[in-house]
């Protein structure tokens, strides 16, 4: 490897000029093809069910299924799957929106009555 230049942040840049557009968009998508393989890795672990309303999927309607990580950290993805569980679209957003409600109902703004 041969170092040319220095980048921003002072950090040797190597020049490969051998990679070519194409090379290097075949990469990206691999890339992010690999980085989103553990949905389909959660639906072979955990099933066509949704964790939270106990529905059961067709194959057909596998895309209605999402991928919900328990600590909120989507790039925490171990391959047991003991992140993930599996969520219907409507659970899923049932699940993110009650954080939104806890926050709005703490602040006291959604009180009711006189005071």
């Amino acid at each position: 490897m041969r170092y040319q230049r220095y980048g921003r942040r002072g950090t040797p840049q190597k020049k490969d000029d051998s990679k070519s557009v194409e090379d290097i968009v075949r990469e990206l998508k691999h890339a992010v093809r690999s980085a989103s393989d553990y949905r389909e890795q959660s639906l072979t672990v955990h099933g066509l069910i949704c964790a939270k309303c106990g529905r059961e999927f067709e194959d057909r309607d596998r895309h209605l299924l999402t991928v919900h990580h328990k600590d909120g950290n989507h790039r925490n993805n171990p391959p047991d799957g003991s992140n993930w569980e599996n969520l219907c679209v409507y659970c899923h957003e049932d699940e993110h929106s009650r954080g939104l409600l806890a926050d709005y109902l703490t602040e006291g703004r959604g009180t009711t009555g006189s005071e």
